[in-house]
C-alpha cells in the first residue's frame, strides 16, 4: 500500500509540474523534415538489435515513442544531464526545431493511447512506476508534460541500464532520480525491466520510409 501511495504522490507532483510548464508546450514538428534530419541517427537507431558499446546494451527502439519524451530526452543529452558522448555530439548541433521535427517523425501521426491490456502478473516492484508509465508501460491518462516514455516492449537490457543510471544519479531527472530509489536492489531493477519488456508494444526500430 505504501508503495502504491508513493506512486500516486509522484504522479500528482509530476502533473502539477506539468501544468506549470503547460504554457511552454512545444509546437508540432514536421515529420517529413524530421525523417530527413534523422538520417545520421539511422546508423544506430535504424539497425535491428544494434548495440551500444562500453557499456554494452541494446540501442533503444524509438519509432512510435511519445514525441514529447523524445524532445526532453534529446535536450537532456544536449545539456549533459544524460551523459553519453555520441548522443551529446549528435544533439549539440540540433536546434530546438530540429528536435521537434525528429520527434514528430518518430512518434508518427498520433501518440500511442494508454490501455489496460496487461501480459502476465504485475510485480509489486512495478507499482510506483505504474503511476506514470501505466501497469503495461503504455502510459496513463494524465496531463504530464512532458509525457513519460513508453516502456512496453523496450529492450530489457536498455531498460535495466536506464533505471540503474537514474538510481545512481548518472542520469539527472528530478522525478526519475527519486522514483528509481523506490527500487531497493539490482534484482528489483531486473524484475521491472523484464516485466515491461514483455508487454505488448508498438515500439519498433525506425526504418527509412517505414511505419
Amino acid at each position: 500500500m505504501a508503495c502504491r501511495l508513493n506512486g500516486r504522490m509522484w504522479l500528482a507532483a509530476a502533473a502539477a509540474l506539468g501544468s506549470c510548464f503547460s504554457l511552454f508546450a512545444h509546437a508540432a514538428g514536421d515529420s517529413g523534415l524530421g525523417e530527413k534530419k534523422f538520417y545520421t541517427c539511422f546508423g544506430c537507431h535504424g539497425v535491428e538489435n544494434y548495440r551500444n558499446a562500453y557499456p554494452d546494451y541494446s540501442v533503444p527502439k524509438l519509432r512510435h515513442q511519445n514525441a514529447a519524451y523524445i524532445i526532453s530526452a534529446l535536450q537532456e543529452y544536449r545539456s549533459g544531464d544524460r551523459p553519453h558522448a555520441t548522443m551529446h555530439a549528435q544533439t549539440a548541433s540540433l536546434t530546438d526545431q530540429d528536435m521537434e521535427d525528429i520527434a514528430a517523425y518518430l512518434q508518427g501521426p498520433e501518440p500511442v493511447k494508454p490501455s489496460t491490456l496487461v501480459s502476465g502478473t504485475v510485480p509489486t516492484q512495478v507499482a510506483t512506476c505504474a503511476a506514470c508509465h501505466g501497469e503495461n508501460g503504455l502510459g496513463v491518462d494524465a496531463p504530464l508534460v512532458p509525457k513519460p516514455p513508453l516502456l512496453a516492449g523496450q529492450h530489457v537490457d536498455y531498460l535495466e541500464q536506464a533505471i540503474a543510471a537514474y538510481r545512481n544519479g548518472r542520469r539527472k531527472n528530478a522525478v526519475m532520480n527519486g522514483m528509481a530509489q523506490t527500487l531497493a536492489s539490482d534484482a528489483d531493477v531486473k524484475v521491472v525491466a523484464e516485466y515491461f519488456s514483455r508487454q505488448y508494444s508498438p515500439l519498433v526500430t525506425a526504418k527509412t520510409g517505414g511505419k
